[in-house]
């Protein structure tokens, strides 16, 4: 089944090899003026409709093509109960409800998941919305079933009120801990109902098209399942700027000659390649709606901005891949900056390609992606292509394969003290870009761009991050308050229980909503040290970490005694609480110390 709903988008399916695979443009609508259209293409999903009265026939080719040796029985009997407990419910389209949660299955089957998860997806909304039970579906279909059921399940705004929303996600994220396949039902549920928007009012289509970019799509770009968030954002493009979607529509319609220069394109690489011996198979790639309108919004043009691109499948080795991007080079000038080597160094949901742009045929800049086809694969169906390809049992896969970002959400949601908190906290974390750093003992850690130290302490464990009073990056001190990049090593620098606990100045530079939590949660629980002696000794432990930051050391406290008297201290005890407290700054005390040391005469 085509998982695209008109705006040209790349298939997983096997791509003909040397052949250009063209691609259509879908026909402009009005969100709100085409509900003949998305129910002729809720038809055109499902031909059983004019060729049999056997409403799943369709999903039990579709699934068996994947999943030969499914158990089809358990899919027949979990339609039959969605179907009468849905009966007489009918969508705001008209058409009768049983139409999406098949729908939903459709499209799941399509990526290639398992039967559990198809027969979730239909029983779906059966406890959110009819009389079924979940103690009745755990009686029919077993905990699996029921679990990634009740994950999609939303909380009634009767009990939950204005926080329904918020505590739906947070229940569906926390399941998905522990069964991953809850947010790929998710998704296909909320793409389902993406394409069946324009039944809805104007100030509908635009809080759900929000609420889908804000955080549908990042999670599906986390789990890597592009060929779910390509249509996700463009339905999110179309109901939010139909206008625009409708100037980029025009552009792809009328770019004059793609199909025949990328004939040309293909045409001229296939048989270098194949002199080479590398044996490919190449596609034209057109991008996504969303894909311009993003590409034309940052370059700051008024026009649509797209380059033709081409994408090559190698049937081999990555290895393959470096040589089929050396004849590239040999072939076409390649642009310089605009190479991206993700096998090398793979994106944080595991993508990976070589990425290159050339001077091709008449001087006309061309995008090539170069990849193998297990990467190809799992370029479109991310964490699902697990699913599609492993022989181990689904409910094992649903467990393991959850990413480390979604544990580092689970860490982070223990400590929220509400769901509106972790709602807002989780749109923070999935608007920031990623960045991978590493700990002096090889641990590879996942952060947002922009995070310190402090950052990367709490996410290695509380207590480090409430201990910690500096940090290395590469053997060399730097501030708590350094924005890390890409591949730094970075080592934490603690006192242990003699810690002071953090900062509140800390909460003005982290990023991490774990690292905000955990400090908030520090301050509220009145975490501060109790002892007078404790925070003497602390004090003097901060003192010589700003020291050593600056080189320096002290033989005795004449400096310090020195600064006692400068800054109008009754004595050294009460100047070393002072910044035990953070009412005095170590880094600024140890500035007035060396100025005055250094003024001294000799």
């Amino acid at each position: 089944m085509d998982l695209t709903a008109g705006p040209p988008a790349p298939s997983g399916a096997p791509i003909a090899k040397g052949q250009p695979v063209a691609s259509g443009a879908p026909t402009q609508r009005e969100p709100g003026a085409s509900e003949g259209w998305f129910a002729g293409r809720l038809r055109s999903m499902f031909p059983w409709q004019a060729q049999s009265d056997d409403p799943v026939v369709t999903l039990l080719r579709d699934h068996r093509q994947i999943h030969p040796h499914a158990d089809v029985g358990v899919l027949r009997r979990s339609y039959a109960i969605a179907e009468r407990m849905h009966r007489g419910q009918m969508r705001k389209s008209g058409e009768p409800y049983i139409t999406h949660p098949l729908a939903v299955a459709q499209i799941l089957a399509a990526l290639g998941m398992d039967t559990t998860t198809l027969v979730a997806a239909l029983l779906h909304d059966t406890v959110e919305d009819t009389s079924y039970t979940l103690p009745q579906l755990r009686a029919d279909f077993g905990p699996e079933v029921a679990l990634l059921v009740d994950g999609v399940t939303k909380f009634d705004k009767v009990y939950f009120g204005e926080t329904a929303e918020a505590e739906t996600i947070r229940k569906m994220l926390v399941l998905a801990g522990r069964d991953v396949r809850v947010l790929v039902i998710k998704l296909a549920d909320r793409l389902h109902n993406m394409r069946t928007l324009g039944v809805r009012s104007p100030a509908s289509r635009m809080r759900i098209a929000g609420a889908t970019r804000e955080v549908l799509v990042p999670l599906c770009d986390r789990l890597g399942i592009q060929a779910l968030k390509r249509e996700l954002e463009d339905t999110v493009l179309l109901n939010l700027d139909p206008d625009r979607y409708a100037a980029i529509d025009e552009h792809v319609r009328n770019r004059p000659q793609w199909l025949p220069y990328l004939n040309k394109v293909i045409g001229t690489i296939h048989p270098e390649l194949t002199r080479a011996k590398i044996k490919t198979a190449i596609s034209a790639r057109p991008r996504h709606y969303y894909s311009i309108w993003k590409d034309t919004e940052s370059s700051g043009r008024q026009i649509p901005m797209e380059l033709p691109r081409i994408v090559i499948v190698v049937d081999g080795s990555q290895t393959d891949c470096y040589a089929a991007l050396g004849t590239v080079h040999a072939t076409w000038r390649p642009v310089p900056g605009r190479f991206k080597d993700f096998i090398a160094s793979p994106k944080n949901n595991h993508y990976r390609s070589l990425h290159t742009t050339v001077l091709g045929p008449e001087h006309q800049p061309l995008e090539v992606l170069i990849r193998t086809e297990p990467m190809h694969r799992e370029a479109e169906y991310g964490i699902v292509a697990t699913f599609r390809d492993s022989p181990v049992s689904a409910a094992g896969r649903g467990k393991a394969e959850s990413p480390d970002w979604l544990r580092r959400v689970l860490d982070w949601e223990v400590v929220a003290d509400d769901a509106e908190r972790f709602l807002d906290a989780l749109r923070c974390d999935l608007t920031d870009a990623q960045i991978l750093v590493f700990t002096t003992d090889g641990r590879r850690i996942l952060l947002p761009a922009g995070s310190t130290p402090v950052d990367l302490a709490y996410t290695l464990d509380t207590e480090l991050g409430h201990g910690c009073v500096g940090a290395r990056r590469g053997g060399r001190l730097i501030p708590l308050s350094s924005p890390l990049v890409e591949g730094d090593v970075v080592e934490i620098i603690s006192q242990g229980p003699m810690a002071s606990g953090p900062s509140k100045e800390w909460l003005q530079f982290v990023k991490t909503p774990l690292a905000r939590l955990q400090i908030d949660r520090w301050f509220a629980d009145g975490g501060e040290p109790s002892t007078i002696a404790h925070k003497v000794k602390l004090g003097r432990a901060a003192i010589g970490l700003a020291l050593r930051k600056c080189d320096r050391g002290l033989v005795d406290d004449a400096p310090l005694l020195a600064l006692v008297e400068e800054l109008g201290y009754p004595d050294l005890e009460a100047l070393l609480v002072a910044v035990a407290d953070h009412r005095l700054s170590a880094d600024g005390a140890v500035e007035r110390m060396i100025a005055a040391v250094d003024q001294s005469p000799r």
